[in-house]
């Protein structure tokens, strides 16, 4: 059966999912946005744990504990910066899903659920994000290595996002 994808707009650091994903900045230290929200409710134990991870990458993900979150584990990935879509920004924020996808279900998680990456103060347009989201999201699960995993949640922060992922949900999310 194929994973049931869907969005939902939510405090990400409430859901009960497996594995949350955090749209992180290059240090992995904390920040604004989601980023700030995801350390203040997992507790100091995510600093700690994020000062043992020597930074990331764009586009790359590296994995914590959840520590005082619903969810098991944080998949931290930091996505790219807008500069009007000429300087690979979308295979940056497809590798940003695809490997966030990879840590989790590396360590066995069967649903998770991922911010609006990039679309914040990185200024990434919400539309062609979404677009890149779930077609990355769809094809990664082809994979054999991505099975186990059947719940793919996309949480949006407000109506205007939500509404958005929906569209783009609803007509196959094709960029």
């Amino acid at each position: 059966m194929p994973a049931r994808l869907s969005a939902l707009r939510a405090d990400i650091t409430q859901l009960d999912t497996d594995a949350i994903v955090n749209a992180a900045n290059s240090s992995l230290l904390g920040g604004g946005g989601v980023d700030g929200a995801i350390h203040r409710a997992a507790g100091p134990e995510l600093l700690a744990a994020c000062r043992l991870l020597g930074g990331c990458k764009t586009g790359e993900a590296k994995l914590t504990p959840g520590f005082r979150l619903r969810a098991r584990w944080i998949v931290h990935t930091v996505g790219p910066v807008w500069r009007g879509g000429l300087q690979g920004e979308p295979d940056l924020l497809a590798a940003c899903y695809r490997h966030a996808l990879q840590q989790a279900a590396a360590k066995g998680a069967r649903s998770i659920a991922f911010p609006c990456i990039s679309t914040g103060i990185y200024g990434y347009p919400l539309e062609p994000a979404a677009r890149v989201a779930t077609a990355t999201v769809r094809s990664s699960l082809a994979e054999p290595a991505l099975a186990g995993i059947d719940e793919v949640l996309f949480c949006c922060f407000s109506e205007a996002d939500l509404m958005v992922y929906q569209r783009v949900l609803a007509d196959g999310g094709a960029t």
